[in-house]
């Protein structure tokens, strides 16, 4: 029965360790990464979802980053963050040991006799989730508005800092819009 015991332990380490890289700047797969829903014209509802390898401030960044985009691929240049949240959520994630005395075994698996005790440690793991409704704008971003954000900037600055997946594009700032992509009718 041990020996069972290990084979799934050791399977379950297997699968942790292809998960061993934060989560990349990309369209949401299996519940990690970016999305974005549209609520008005000019109004969308953005979010990015990490692993528990992702810090909170990758997933603010990819959040801000993907508005960025959105704003501009809409032909708007500027954008307003009019609500924000991070949301954090706490799996653990331990390992049991169960030591017996003497003793012996039943038939059905039950411990007759003797001392038994388990021993359990547990670690928490943090996974973060950032949300944020964005409202896009033609024209200068105001000056006086801490919650303003000026799309093209955003990509300037934050886009070093992300790191997109295999065979994601990220935009970029000598691409036209989407808007101005489409033939004219």
């Amino acid at each position: 029965m041990r020996a069972h015991a290990m084979v799934l332990c050791l399977a379950m380490l297997g699968m942790l360790a292809g998960c061993g890289q934060p989560t990349p700047y990309q369209p949401a797969v299996d519940g990690y990464g970016y999305s974005e829903q549209q609520i008005e014209d000019n109004r969308y509802r953005v979010s990015f979802a990490g692993n528990d390898l992702t810090p909170a401030e990758t997933v603010q960044n990819n959040l801000l980053y993907r508005a960025a985009e959105l704003t501009l691929d809409r032909g708007y240049d500027y954008f307003t963050v009019v609500d924000r949240s991070l949301d954090r959520s706490t799996a653990y994630w331990g390992t049991g040991d169960t030591h017996l005395g003497s003793g012996y075994l039943t038939r059905r698996g039950d411990f007759v006799g003797g001392l038994g005790f388990t021993t359990y440690s547990a670690r928490p793991i943090d996974s973060y989730t950032a949300y944020a409704d964005v409202v896009m704008f033609e024209g200068e971003k105001p000056a006086g508005d801490v919650n303003a954000y000026d799309a093209r900037s955003v990509l300037r600055r934050l886009g070093p800092t992300i790191e997109a997946a295999p065979g994601v594009a990220r935009r970029t700032l000598e691409q036209p819009s989407a808007q101005q992509q489409q033939p004219q009718q």
